[in-house]
């Protein structure tokens, strides 16, 4: 079945960068869209960033800017580059993708912004 493994999370002060990887697995078919979602302690899960395969980007306007969405079709991977990281980015981050009317998450990677 698809999966979809983050890593690049940690703790990191305020000013500093991060690079989050996305790569997915159980599947030879390439996602229509993958994105970056986060979700901060009693708070919904929200958009951060989100690429077609058309290469269409959208970003949420708190990152604009700041962070930097790619993705690699040939390994299925998508990435968010992270910098000049602010406290309020503090979150969890959850990779999505989707085809079709399939979609799935992944499992989250904690990010920590101190000040």
């Amino acid at each position: 079945q698809v999966k979809l493994v983050e890593s690049g999370g940690g703790l990191v002060q305020a000013g500093g960068s991060l690079r989050l990887s996305c790569a997915a697995s159980g599947t030879i078919f390439r996602f229509n869209t993958m994105a970056w979602y986060r979700q901060a302690p009693g708070k919904q899960r929200d958009l951060v960033a989100d690429i077609t395969t058309g290469d269409s980007i959208n970003y949420a306007d708190s990152v604009k800017g700041r962070f930097t969405i790619s993705r690699d079709n040939a390994k299925n991977t998508v990435y968010l580059q992270m910098n000049s990281l602010k406290p309020e980015d503090t979150a969890v981050y959850y990779c999505y993708a989707s085809r079709l009317s399939s979609f799935y998450w992944g499992q989250g990677t904690q990010v920590t912004v101190s000040s």
